[in-house]
């Protein structure tokens, strides 16, 4: 008799929502448990590239995508000191044509809307009318047996299946997936390996309307300007309404956890004083901004690291990497999926076994290279130039990656 296709997930964010849905298309009853008391999404933009929103679109969201992502022309980058143009990558059309899929921008906020909306709707039918009648998505859910909010993991044990105490009450399920972030529990109950290590930078997130900016600071393309330990990458969301901008320099804080540290423009002054005053203009027009001391991982070094038994870790929780390469909620995605395939027709040990031997490879060349990216975007003269020379001459070559962009998931 085959076992009950029942999964509990730790974690309802970006990766613990996108595992949830692509299970259920699959038939399986669900539970999700979440620490948090309120459901919500915190943070500002991120990026999708056709490798994602390949994915996405075969999920059927689509049309969800075309109300709230920003599909921008082009990417620039500009040097921050100078203000001058480095190189230039298609996006686009460009995009579409050579990989299939758009590359998109979108406020993380929306990208956890739409995936919690679809799931709410395809989850639970009752939902649908308490989402026709106005209640936002994460509300809807909320009331859905099928997820727990508050609820800590506090130990994991494997048995017959695995059993997840939490400060209120035992769950058990043949499958736990591990979505639970860069500071999961169950990866601290199972996996021990410590803590992820502060990385020494710091991104400072801000947005704002469009219609607030002066229309000279106005953008449809995605920016990224390069400068000595530092950089700023400023682009569309939210259809096109608003502009998100990020400054990720070296810092000396201490080490905090979260998104949401409020901190004055004079901190963000301080660690950009010396930009071009184009850059400068973007930076001082923002009303707010918020700090976030980031920390990772080393690059994982097999699929050990992604599934234990019956337990396997997906996104942030397995494989948390620098933003240097716009790929973290992509990569989750993409672990979604490839974890979904691998269970449609495999027990669990063995399907969540061949999950982690398909996905840590990719998952560690991602993490390299944004490692990498951050070096190459920091530098200082004289390696600066040599850097700059190189966009300049062969600028769509470099910045352009089939490997990662023309990944295409199994299934899709």
């Amino acid at each position: 008799m085959s076992e009950p296709r029942h999964a509990l997930i730790a974690g309802a964010g970006i990766g613990g929502l996108a595992a949830a849905l692509a299970l259920q298309r699959l038939g399986w009853q669900l539970q999700i448990v979440e620490q948090a008391p309120v459901l919500s999404e915190v943070g500002a933009g991120i990026q999708l590239g056709p490798n994602v929103t390949r994915i996405l679109q075969h999920w059927g969201l689509q049309d969800a995508l075309k109300a709230c992502a920003f599909e921008p022309e082009r990417l620039v980058s500009r040097s921050a000191l100078q203000g001058h143009e480095l190189g230039v990558l298609p996006l686009g059309q460009a995009m579409r044509e050579r990989f299939g899929a758009p590359y998109l921008t979108i406020h993380r906020a929306d990208l956890h809307g739409l995936l919690l909306q679809s799931l709410g709707q395809a989850m639970d039918q009752t939902l649908v009318q308490a989402l026709i009648q106005g209640a936002s998505p994460a509300n809807a859910l909320a009331h859905c047996a099928d997820l727990k909010l508050g609820q800590t993991v506090q130990s994991v044990t494997m048995q017959e299946g695995v059993q997840v105490q939490t400060n209120t009450e035992l769950l058990q399920a043949p499958l736990l997936i591990g979505a639970d972030g860069l500071w999961s529990r169950v990866r601290q109950a199972l996996w021990q390996d410590g803590p992820p290590t502060p990385t020494g930078h710091v991104a400072y997130r801000a947005l704002i309307a469009m219609a607030d900016l002066p229309a000279a600071l106005r953008t449809q393309h995605i920016t990224v300007w390069l400068g000595p330990a530092l950089h700023v990458v400023q682009y569309p969301v939210r259809a096109g309404q608003a502009m998100n901008v990020v400054v990720i320099a070296y810092n000396r804080f201490e080490a905090q956890q979260g998104w949401d540290h409020l901190v004055a423009a004079q901190e963000v002054l301080g660690a950009t004083a010396q930009v071009c005053a184009p850059l400068r203009a973007v930076l001082d027009a923002m009303p707010v901004w918020s700090r976030w001391v980031l920390f990772d991982r080393a690059p994982l070094t097999g699929a050990h690291a992604m599934a234990q038994g019956r337990v396997a870790l997906l996104g942030d929780a397995a494989h948390p990497m620098r933003p240097y390469l716009a790929q973290g909620a992509g990569m989750a995605i993409e672990d979604a999926q490839a974890l979904a395939l691998a269970l449609q027709d495999r027990p669990v040990p063995d399907a969540l076994a061949h999950y982690a031997q398909q996905r840590w490879q990719r998952n560690a060349r991602v993490q390299a290279r944004a490692r990498r990216n951050g070096r190459v975007f920091h530098l200082g003269a004289p390696w600066s130039l040599a850097r700059d020379v190189a966009l300049r001459m062969a600028g769509p070559k470099l910045m352009n990656l089939p490997w990662l962009y023309g990944h295409v998931a199994p299934g899709t």
